[in-house]
């Protein structure tokens, strides 16, 4: 490591590992790039999961896992996870999306005949997401799907053409 990142103290070098990797680490990798010792570490990370859970306005928390210790966002705040960032579809998820928005509403027997049974799988998906509402068809067995505001606001789409 730089002698710059060497003048942190182990805390901090901890936090900002732990930061950086975005994901569980061990407290053996941890150890491999602070050149620290296992107690030291050890202590360095009560330490910092100590801070951290003595400030409760802060959003980030430091837990243990079963695959080693990581800096997340506390559940409290997961609802902005879910609205700031974007949502992970597939291409073919987005495809029956489209299928639904080009129609909308269209009835879930027929986005079936038309994207294959594997679109019962992304309308799951898309309720999920809040991407799509489903409402009981008045007369017969199927659904009518509807894309929600949530679709507009994401895909900044005021209107689609008719």
């Amino acid at each position: 490591m730089g002698s710059e990142y060497t003048n942190f103290n182990l805390v901090t070098q901890i936090e900002a590992i732990l930061y950086l990797k975005g994901k569980p680490t061990s407290c053996a990798e941890i150890e491999e790039l602070t050149q620290a010792g296992e107690e030291e570490i050890e202590s360095a990370l009560i330490k910092l999961m100590s801070d951290y859970a003595h400030r409760p306005e802060s959003a980030l928390e430091v837990v243990e896992t079963p695959a080693g210790y990581a800096l997340q966002l506390r559940h409290c705040c997961q609802n902005l996870l879910e609205n700031l960032v974007p949502a992970d579809l597939n291409t073919a998820t987005l495809r029956t999306l489209a299928a639904i928005a080009l129609t909308n509403p269209i009835l879930q027997s027929d986005l079936i005949t038309v994207r294959g049974s594997g679109a019962y799988q992304h309308v799951q998906e898309l309720l999920e997401l809040g991407f799509i509402r489903k409402r009981r068809q008045a007369e017969g067995r199927s659904y009518w799907l509807e894309i929600t505001d949530k679709f507009h606001q994401y895909f900044e789409i005021d209107q689609l053409p008719t």
